[in-house]
């Protein structure tokens, strides 16, 4: 005779059914089919623009502008070697675009923002006249570990190291 009682004292594991009962589905149901939903915006809008990567790389793009092979590529770089000379390999492959706006391509899908003209003043800038010793300790934080003597640790003035 097989008995009826748990044997385990211990209560069982819940899980989502047993929890809370049977949850509802929170998500809502689509009105309307995909293929119909698909020419309305903002799926139209977005499927119907295309961006500067996606005509890029479209079979039918072509750059007359745009280097063929490496050969091209370090020519057309800015890297004068009798005036920069023994310059690092990334700063002899500096191209045009890098550096001027006169190039007269669209690198990204943006609008040239200008910088806002506002009335400030300008910044005045003021250096001292007289150079400071690196070696004074005048205006320094006070401690009893300075860096201007014995590897940070300074004495006393009666000759003793101050201790913590």
């Amino acid at each position: 005779m097989a008995r009826k009682c748990n044997p385990y004292s211990f209560p069982r594991y819940e899980n989502d059914y047993s929890f809370m009962g049977l949850k509802e589905c929170q998500k809502h149901p689509y009105y309307s089919p995909t293929h119909i939903a698909q020419n309305e915006n903002p799926w139209c809008r977005l499927n119907d623009s295309a961006t500067l990567s996606s005509v890029r790389r479209n079979v039918c793009y072509h750059d007359p502008e745009a280097s063929r092979d490496s050969l091209d590529f370090h020519l057309k770089s800015t890297y004068d070697h009798h005036q920069e000379f023994l310059r690092s390999k990334n700063e002899t492959l500096f191209q045009r675009e890098t550096y001027f706006d006169d190039h007269g391509r669209i690198l990204k899908n943006r609008e040239k923002a200008e910088a806002p003209q506002c009335g400030m003043k300008e910044i005045r800038v003021w250096v001292n006249p007289q150079k400071a010793s690196i070696y004074s300790i005048q205006g320094t934080i006070e401690s009893h570990h300075n860096a201007s003597t014995n590897r940070g640790y300074s004495r006393k003035h009666d000759g003793g190291f101050y201790s913590t």
